[in-house]
Order: structure tokens, then C-alpha cells, then sequence
């Protein structure tokens, strides 16, 4: 099993990354991604889930 490490996408990327570098790394299309993230947000208020996002700018590495 090859090492994986989890960063920010430089090539896919719509704001920071973040989404088409989990998207890379789980080999999963990061527009799927997007969208589930999206229905995250609107579900669960938009606070929490820009919180998140703006962590994982700051904690998630770039390539």
C-alpha cells in the first residue's frame, strides 16, 4: 500500500483546494465532493461548515 498524505489540490481547485485535495486522495471526483459539502452546509447552518473549511485551509498542507 502506497503512502498517502492529504493535501491541497493546486491543480483542482475552486477556492483553496481543500476539497479537490480530499478528493485526490480518496480517488473519489471532487465534484461529488463539492456537492456533498455543499448539502452539509445548507443542512447544518452555514457557520459550522465554513469553520471547517477555513481550518483545513490553515491545517491541510499545500503539494
Amino acid at each position: 500500500m502506497a503512502n498517502k498524505k492529504l493535501y491541497r489540490s493546486k491543480t483542482n481547485r475552486v477556492f483553496a483546494g481543500v476539497i479537490g485535495g480530499l478528493g485526490e486522495y480518496f480517488d473519489v471526483d471532487p465534484v461529488v465532493l463539492r456537492l456533498v459539502f455543499l448539502a452539509l452546509v445548507i443542512l447544518t447552518g452555514f457557520f459550522p461548515g465554513v469553520i471547517f473549511y477555513i481550518l483545513a485551509i490553515f491545517i491541510v498542507p499545500s503539494k
